[in-house]
């Protein structure tokens, strides 16, 4: 281990603890080890930074070679944010299929296999759980990643989660406080508002980070939103009523808190990331997270001397960047010493990401086609229509969705399309002729064979709607499986929602499609 830089002043070193930042490539730059010596005491990774587990074992050991009580963070929420299988989709499913299961040891379970996984990596800190309650279901960055939109059944799993990951030795960070969860904007474009009474905020948002901290959550990150109810001048992230106030005072929080990505529009475009990270500090925040946009050491450098200018010119208590450095360091002790309770007994062959992804589908038969003989399970290869809309920045758009991979598997011959709109595209609103279009191309790609059209969101895309109407009207056999959350209603001669697009949602649905599994025997 290299110790720290003998030219780095106290201060200056206080500064570089404070930042989380990202790096690109799968090997560690010369600049960030340098920097792990004079100070830094956390590092974030994304999918840019992954290739295999060998790797991603390789690369932390590369870290902890020149600091060995480094924290090593990432966004592996599961589901349909996944660093780990950034490239096939994750083996587990997210918080809404968990949700919709509705059952706590699977959630602790779960979160504990992932823990175990990331730890095996030498991962340390991981940017989950979201316990927001998915109120607006016109939400564009939440979603499936919410466990739902029942404020009781978010806390108990937000907490069951929590317990799970940190039992395997990872430290979660419970996300986005005070809660992401009604809005109708995406915090990475610009800056939501929720304009609800102090009452609801507390009845139905802080509700499960109540629980999360009852819990013990060792880090709890802070959203770039505004709440006029709390604080009608600042942004959650910059505000000492709801970072200080709230979270430490009235929720009795002591761990670390942890900023959102700094480089998002809702700061950057309205702050800049030097004086947002100052402000961030100032109002109570620990740890500044920036790297999933800029991941160079200019930027690492611009955030530690904009840190240091503000103590010397008395804009930033120096006491406050030092309690903040402390709470950074605290964690890494426990992520040097935390005990793993036992691992669940699993049955041999088991895959408990499967298993839940199973539990959490929702079937619909056509009312037309109801009794044991109603739906013959697809036995020729079909035509998947994925109707794709354009990925929010969280999930991006590197990770494949969908049925069609497993469904090739299943039954070789398989064809498949995807098809979106131009209004989708540009974000233009509602295009129905748009979508129509993309089901007569669907319609026509297919030919004779029988479709399996996927949507996600189809609530939240009114040209996915048209196109299933399209396709519908003229192919009553349709399945349609809804990978987002199952806001419309169920149409199709199946209906399948599989409440979240992982790899293993994918592969439940298939399941049901081709007879693997019953259509009741889930």
């Amino acid at each position: 281990m290299t110790t720290l830089a003998s030219g780095a002043d106290t201060l200056t070193r206080d500064a570089l603890t404070v930042l989380q930042p990202g790096f690109t490539g799968t090997t560690a730059p010369d600049w960030l080890l340098r920097r792990l010596g004079e100070g830094l005491a956390s590092v974030g990774l994304f999918g840019r930074n992954i290739a295999s587990p060998g790797q991603l074992a390789a690369l932390t050991a590369q870290l902890r070679a020149e600091r060995d009580d480094v924290l090593v963070a990432i966004d592996e929420e599961g589901g349909d944010v996944t660093r780990l299988e950034v490239r096939s989709g994750s083996s587990f499913p997210g918080n809404h299929a968990l949700g919709a299961v509705d059952d706590v040891e699977l959630t602790r379970a779960v979160a504990h296999e992932l823990g175990r996984r990331l730890a095996a990596c030498g991962v340390n800190l991981n940017w989950a759980p979201s316990a927001d309650v998915n109120s607006n279901p016109s939400n564009p960055v939440i979603g499936v990643r919410s466990f739902g939109a029942d404020t009781d059944l978010a806390a108990r799993h937000t907490a069951a989660y929590v317990d799970g990951l940190q039992s395997a030795g990872v430290a979660a960070c419970t996300k986005h406080f005070p809660g992401h969860g009604d809005t109708a904007v995406d915090s990475h474009h610009s800056l939501p508002r929720i304009d609800v009474p102090a009452d609801v905020l507390t009845d139905r948002e802080l509700t499960p980070f109540r629980a999360a901290v009852a819990a013990g959550t060792r880090a709890v990150m802070s959203a770039h939103i505004l709440v006029p109810a709390l604080d009608p001048d600042h942004p959650a992230t910059l505000s000492r009523r709801i970072l200080t106030g709230l979270l430490r005072g009235e929720l009795g929080y002591d761990g670390l808190i942890v900023t959102d990505g700094m480089e998002m529009r809702a700061i950057a475009g309205t702050y800049g990331i030097e004086r947002g990270s100052v402000l961030a500090v100032a109002a109570g925040a620990d740890a500044i997270c920036v790297g999933g946009g800029l991941a160079d050491d200019a930027t690492v450098l611009r955030l530690r001397d904009a840190l240091v200018a503000a103590v010397r010119a008395g804009e930033l208590p120096e006491e406050r960047l030092a309690d903040a450095a402390a709470r950074v360091r605290a964690l890494a002790r426990w992520a040097g010493t935390a005990g793993r309770s036992p691992e669940p007994v699993a049955t041999p062959g088991d895959d408990i990401g499967l298993r839940a992804a199973r539990r959490a589908l929702t079937v619909t038969v056509a009312p037309g086609l109801e009794g044991p003989e109603s739906f013959k399970p697809l036995t020729e290869p079909p035509y998947v229509a994925a109707l794709t809309p354009v990925a929010n920045i969280a999930v991006g758009d590197e990770t494949p969705w969908g049925v069609a991979a497993e469904l090739i598997h299943l039954l070789p011959g398989t064809v498949t399309g995807s098809f979106s709109a131009e209004a989708d595209k540009t974000g233009e609103g509602p295009d129905g002729e748009s979508g129509a279009s993309a089901g007569r191309a669907a319609l026509q790609a297919a030919g004779p064979r029988r479709i399996v059209a996927v949507v996600r969101d189809e609530h939240r895309h009114p040209w996915m709607a048209s196109a299933l109407d399209t396709l519908l009207a003229a192919r009553p056999d349709t399945v349609v499986v809804e990978m987002g959350v199952p806001q419309a209603a169920p149409r199709g001669a199946l209906h399948i929602a599989t409440h979240g697009a992982a790899r293993v949602c994918g592969r439940a649905a298939a399941e049901v499609i081709t007879g693997l599994a019953g259509i009741t025997g889930l």
